[in-house]
């Protein structure tokens, strides 16, 4: 059997080798940083490598554990953040022409969290402009490339996330998620992708694109990965005005309890009767409801209202959202924006009182059918993407891209969500779903995941590109 390589690592197994001494933290960083230099010429997914910020806070960590000092799982353990996250003294660029120069003061809550654990910063990862426009050549750094294969979008806006996870250039990444953009790269990469309940997490210190959709949640290779690090960021905020001031669970309690007797939600209708559906995602999702009712669970069939209402409610907040941040720039400064932002910012401004009333209106009715059946079960399943990953070759010119989708609902209504591999197209490319869970739920939706990704032995599979 071949001896596993420090890269193929998930946080628990190199939390477990940092503390009995068998590996170091500079180990992991300095293999980290490697495979950075030889793999991601070929994927832009990282604006900026901190090789020295990394080395300094691995050392920082082996001397901590050389003491008997443990800080948390994440101490040690080399991560990244997506482009929008606020880094003190390392600039955050939000992948901008506006931007390129920023260097703030001060890091975000959630940087702030790792670093206080003992996580080992690797760097910033490319993003769509704003979290919004993309992916597109016309801005300062290129867009990042899906692992599977180069040719390929690898989703957004956490794009560098989704493919510098996939890629095995580190365990986990942050993004953000307004209308799928943790998800989306993430099944577009075959990786574990989490947006959490809104309010969980502080948004403190990350660009905002929509405020009331805005969360901030992590992309991994694993479901547990992913706890680990939800479990690290999660928590009240009293100067982020969405944070909740509940309780933080222990969200890697029910890792191991499997889904026997759970009842799971099917809303088959949502993403089956879509326009767009590739028969291969349709069959995936099948296939994944019967290995959970193999493993115990209850699923059936639901009813949710028409995808489309969702996705029309979820775009009048977010447009109208983001041309109210972006505005004095929209008009002071428009020549600065990239092209696809720009025609993406321009619909904000045409959205009227009225409109934006209506949509609030809607989103509060949509949730309440969401939630109406979340009553009933323990949890849905439905699709993440719609298609296997689209090329960069199907890009329209001059035209925003509208990718095949069905992420929004759960940014409209705030549930935890989280897109997991279902298994790989004909072409050898990712499928997935995601698990939705009630609010505040994260650890039944972990719970479901860790399950089914015991059953399916997907997380394994690595593209080529990360081999070596």
């Amino acid at each position: 059997m071949t001896a596993t390589k420090l890269f193929e690592l998930s946080i628990a197994e190199a939390g477990r080798k940092l503390r009995d001494g068998s590996i170091t933290s500079l180990a992991l960083t300095e293999d980290a940083l490697a495979r950075i230099t030889a793999i991601d010429p070929a994927l832009d997914s990282f604006i900026t490598v901190t090789a020295d910020r990394a080395r300094a806070d691995a050392a920082a960590a082996d001397a901590e554990f050389a003491k008997g000092i443990d800080n948390g799982p994440m101490q040690g353990v080399p991560y990244a953040l997506k482009d929008i996250y606020d880094t003190a003294g390392i600039r955050s660029t939000c992948h901008s022409k506006l931007r390129a120069d920023n260097v703030p003061a001060a890091g975000s809550v959630v940087e702030t969290k790792f670093k206080a654990q003992g996580g080992v910063l690797l760097g910033k990862l490319a993003t769509h402009e704003f979290a919004l426009g993309g992916p597109s050549f016309d801005l300062p750094f290129p867009p990042a490339r899906n692992p599977w294969n180069r040719e390929h979008i690898p989703g957004g806006s956490s794009s560098g996330s989704g493919a510098a996870v996939a890629a095995g250039l580190v365990r986990m990444a942050m993004g953000s998620d307004t209308g799928g953009s943790i998800r989306g790269p993430a099944a577009y990469c075959g990786t574990i992708g989490l947006k959490p309940t809104y309010g969980l997490v502080s948004r403190r210190g990350v660009f905002p694109l929509s405020t009331t959709l805005d969360h901030c949640g992590p992309l991994s290779w694993t479901v547990e990965d992913s706890a680990i690090a939800l479990q690290v960021i999660a928590g009240y905020d009293p100067l982020d005005p969405a944070s909740v001031d509940l309780a933080v669970p222990n969200f890697l309690d029910g890792l191991g309890q499997g889904v026997e007797g759970l009842r799971v939600g099917l809303p088959r209708h949502f993403f089956a009767e879509a326009q767009d559906i590739s028969p291969e995602v349709v069959s995936a999702i099948d296939r994944a409801a019967e290995t959970l009712e193999k493993l115990g669970a209850v699923v059936e069939e639901i009813t949710l209202p028409d995808y489309e209402l969702f996705n029309a409610c979820g775009r009048v907040i977010m447009y109208a959202e983001a041309f109210a941040i972006h505005e004095q720039d929209y008009q002071t400064r428009p020549l600065d924006f990239g092209l696809l932002t720009y025609m993406r910012m321009t619909l904000g401004a045409f959205i009227t009182g009225v409109d934006l009333h209506q949509a609030m209106r809607l989103r509060r009715e949509l949730s309440q059918a969401v939630n109406l059946q979340l009553k009933k079960y323990d949890a849905l399943i439905t699709a993440s993407a719609l298609v296997p990953v689209p090329a960069f070759a199907d890009i329209v010119p001059n035209i925003p891209p509208n990718w095949p989708i069905q992420t929004m609902p759960f940014n409209v209504t705030g549930n935890p969500a989280m897109s997991i591999p279902t298994g790989f197209s004909a072409s050898g490319l990712p499928l997935s779903m995601q698990i939705v869970g009630r609010a505040f739920d994260e650890s039944m939706v972990l719970r479901i995941g860790a399950a089914f990704e015991s059953a399916t032995g997907l997380s394994a599979r690595r593209p080529a590109l990360a081999q070596g």
